[in-house]
């Protein structure tokens, strides 16, 4: 009994032991050390200081498991130096004690340095500032997560803004930080890959007015700001002194703040009221900071009760705000969340694993811990708390700034990639969303169409004239007024005509009435006609004034080279169609817009009409027009050298004002129509004016006299059908005289020289009165300039030596008489100047002979 008694009591005594010492155990809760890397000469550890104090005071209350540990921070001061980050990084790991999870990172430089060095350290890093977008690379930082949004989403939510109304045309002014320039960076790929031109990018390190005058002077209706709060005063400063508001202008600003919009501070030379008025209507794109359901958490705190106790601590502190101190309150609950998890997932492998003493290695804790947190999901002050390739999924707000405040009009959800608008809240200065340009009105500047039938028309009655005449000649041809010009050479100068005249009719259409490829077409066509039918055209005026020159400057004997006429022809024509077919083939005419001064409009606001014409181009075109001008302007020179040298001849005068018409008009197109490139309605024109003025000075001089004359004496046509056939007998009988004429020319000749010989190898000696002997040569000079002494005696005339004599002078002159029936005279009237050096030849040989005088017997008929 008494032992049994010993017994209960004992027992007893072990109960209230426990019942007293069980508390005490419970409440003893386990140290999880964690490094916290914050910069202590910044006033943002102030800042968060509270809340993740705070927090800290909140995992106190939590049950178990969450409740038995408690985080032990050790603060590492970073100064924002990545050198003296990394060695007070390595010093605490090195001092211990063991360390699996790092908080904080504010700087970007040292938090890229120390993200990609956390696999080697089996560190996971949890951050509530590392927003830059370059630290979404998950090969790089897969071992880094961020409480707060990264400034991609900002990018992501501010195309979306973009893309929703249509705004294809932005410029961007930035505030040159390392933040914002990262921030700058991805925007200008993500608005890259949207389609979005980027018209200007400007900075706010330089004068923030030039800046954005440079966007004004650009036309940039929709501005990307990407500054600080402290710099929007001045931002909105400059844009209401450069009237760069209102209805024409919508500004976005993309700073990554949670502040709200704060304008009160003061700058000189603008007033509040300008910068309400320059601000109003400015969407804000920024991270939001609370959740706005008032519920409450994981911490068991709605984010209004949070928001009082945070401000009642920062008072009582007397701290700076900061406007990340809602994602420090989150970070230090995911951090405890996923370490106690880890904690009690290692202690159960350890406490039922098959195999005693098991000990899990760091490398497993570290995957352990990195896929806990990846795997994280609770509900912060901020909102649901979970990472996608780690980064934070949460909203997006839109702010648009109205009269003096702030209102929400939209918000854009990172997990979703959608951008919701509240449009009955979302105002405009003008009747609904700014253009992102100024509205430009095209226009198409072609040929009148007045115009172009005036022109039309007088070509078309110049091709009628050309074809009319060319018929006539045609009919008429057998004419000896016809037959006296070139023939078909007449024939290819209408063909000229037709051809450039020919021009005007398909160089007056345009797109309007044409597409694209027949326009292109046409553009062949117009060089085509234009430069074939004057180098046709003018090929022949040039072989007339040759021809013309030549019978006046050529001796008889070089007349024949007339006949050459038609290789000149030809071989120009086919210079000019190796040349057109060189260009055709490597550099050939395209359609080309010529954008003209843009014009204001009237009717609408910020509408501008912008005038643009068609023309035929290619990539050298002022080398193809320097290669047709280079040998067609010595011929045009040519040309005018030899109608100056016929101008006092009576046939070439009208030939004469052809040529310098030709040359005139010519010369005058090329010069107006390089002077009026820029304006092809205009050129077109000048040209064609002075195109049709050409062809209708060569008609009138040319070819008018002779259908005139042709028109008028119509009655002597009936007659000269007769008339033609006797001149085709007389041409007939003049061609055989010619050959008898030539036949006798040879045998004059043989005679003469035999004579000649005879006469000079026979010397005679006479004797004088004085009994003298003086040797005589009976010579031909002898016989046609002898004395004129007749003979002592009858038989003496019909001596041997007499009758040669009269030989060697009769046949001569015989045959020189015959001249005018034999061939002297050309039969038909065409040869202007046959007759003439036919009569001009006898008359010298007549005044040859007849000009000696009697006692010149020993002069040579040459020498006359």
């Amino acid at each position: 009994m008494e032992r049994c008694g010993r017994a209960e009591v004992f027992r007893l005594l072990l109960l209230v032991c426990w019942l007293m010492v069980g508390p005490v155990l419970a409440q003893v809760r386990h140290p999880l050390p964690v490094l916290w890397l914050m910069p202590m000469r910044e006033n943002l550890t102030a800042g968060v200081g509270p809340a993740v104090r705070l927090a800290l005071q909140d995992l106190k209350k939590q049950p178990p498991p969450l409740g038995n540990y408690e985080l032990q921070l050790q603060l590492l001061d970073s100064q924002c130096d990545p050198a003296k980050s990394l060695k007070a990084l390595f010093d605490a790991m090195w001092a211990g004690p063991k360390y699996m999870l790092l908080l904080g990172g504010v700087c970007p430089s040292v938090t890229a340095l120390i993200a990609r060095s956390l696999p080697a350290l089996n560190l996971v890093q949890v951050s509530f500032a590392a927003t830059s977008p370059s630290l979404s690379n998950r090969k790089w930082y897969g071992n880094l997560f961020s409480t707060v949004p990264s400034d991609r989403a900002l990018n992501q939510a501010t195309v979306k803004l973009l893309q929703r109304h249509k705004w294809t045309r932005v410029g961007i002014i930035t505030q040159e930080t390392p933040r914002l320039s990262q921030m700058r960076k991805d925007l200008l790929r993500q608005l890259l890959k949207a389609e979005v031109q980027v018209v200007s990018t400007e900075s706010l390190s330089d004068d923030v007015c030039s800046s954005l005058k440079t966007l004004k002077d650009r036309d940039v209706r929709i501005i990307i700001g990407q500054f600080e709060e402290d710099s929007a005063a001045d931002v909105f400063c400059c844009a209401h002194r450069l009237n760069v508001f209102g209805a024409g202008y919508q500004w976005m600003v993309v700073d990554g703040g949670t502040a709200g919009w704060r304008l009160g501070r003061r700058v000189s030379g603008c007033s509040d009221n300008n910068l309400h008025q320059a601000a109003d209507g400015s969407i804000r794109l920024q991270v939001r900071q609370l959740r706005n359901a008032n519920t409450a958490g994981v911490s068991g705190r709605t984010p209004q009760d949070y928001r009082d106790s945070y401000l009642r601590q920062l008072i009582q502190e007397g701290s700076h705000f900061s406007p990340l101190h809602a994602f420090a309150y989150d970070t230090v609950w995911v951090a405890a969340k996923a370490l106690s998890q880890v904690t009690e997932a290692v202690k159960h492998r350890e406490k039922y694993s098959v195999r005693r003493n098991v000990t899990v290695s760091e490398e497993e804790v570290q995957k352990m811990l990195l896929e806990a947190v990846r795997s994280t999901q609770l509900e912060g002050v901020t909102g649901p708390v979970f990472f996608r390739n780690g980064e934070r999924m949460t909203a997006i707000e839109l702010i648009q700034f109205q009269g003096s405040s702030g209102v929400l009009v939209g918000e854009f959800s990172t997990s979703t990639q959608q951008l919701r608008l509240l449009n009955h809240l979302l105002k405009f200065k003008g009747p609904g969303p700014a253009r992102d340009r100024t509205l430009v009105r095209l226009q198409r500047r072609g040929v009148n169409l007045l115009v172009y039938s005036a022109v039309s028309s007088a070509a078309a009655v110049i091709i009628i004239i050309t074809l009319i005449v060319l018929c006539f000649i045609g009919i008429h041809r057998k004419h000896r007024l016809l037959r006296s010009s070139a023939g078909p050479q007449d024939q290819l100068l209408l063909l000229g005509v037709l051809l450039s005249s020919s021009w005007v009719l398909v160089s007056g259409l345009d797109g309007s009435s044409v597409s694209d490829w027949t326009f292109e077409t046409l553009c062949s066509v117009r060089l085509w006609t234009l430069s074939v039918g004057h180098t046709v055209g003018f090929t022949v005026l040039l072989t007339r004034t040759w021809r013309v020159y030549s019978l006046c400057r050529i001796k008889h004997q070089q007349q024949r080279r007339r006949q050459r006429a038609g290789r000149v022809v030809l071989c120009l024509l086919l210079l000019d169609v190796f040349v057109l077919t060189t260009w055709q083939i490597l550099d050939p005419l395209r359609r080309v817009v010529l954008q003209h001064r843009s014009e204001s409009d009237s009717s609408g606001l910020d509408v501008v009409v912008r005038p643009y014409s068609e023309l035929c181009s290619c990539a050298n075109m002022e080398l193809w027009l320097t290669a047709v001008y280079g040998y067609k302007g010595p011929l045009l020179g040519l040309g005018c050298f030899l109608a100056w040298s016929i101008r006092s001849v009576q046939v070439g005068r009208h030939l004469t004002l052809s040529v310098f018409a030709v040359t005139v008009f010519s010369a005058s197109g090329v010069t107006g129509s390089l002077l009026t490139s820029h304006n092809p309605p205009v050129q077109f024109c000048v040209s064609s004016v002075l195109i049709l003025c050409c062809n209708i000075f060569v008609l009138s001089f040319l070819f008018g006299p002779t259908v005139s004359h042709l028109w008028v004496n119509g009655g002597e046509l009936q007659g000269d059908a007769a008339e033609e056939e006797d001149e085709d007998q007389l041409s007939r009988l003049n061609q055989q005289l010619r050959r008898r004429t030539a036949q006798l020319d040879a045998e004059i000749e043989t005679v003469t020289m035999q004579l000649s010989e005879m006469s000079e190898s026979k010397m005679l000696h006479k004797r004088t009165n004085n009994g003298e002997v003086r040797p005589v040569s009976w010579t031909h000079e002898a016989q046609v300039c002898a004395d004129d002494r007749k003979p002592s005696r009858p038989e003496d005339v019909n001596s041997p030596e007499l009758v040669r004599r009269r030989f060697s002078v009769q046949l001569p002159i015989l045959h020189h008489s015959y001249l005018p029936v034999v061939g002297g005279v050309s039969s038909s009237s065409s040869s202007l100047f046959g007759g003439r050096d036919a009569f001009v030849h006898q008359d010298v040989l007549m005044t040859t002979v007849t000009s000696c005088p009697p006692d010149a017997a020993r002069l040579e008929s040459r020498h006359c």
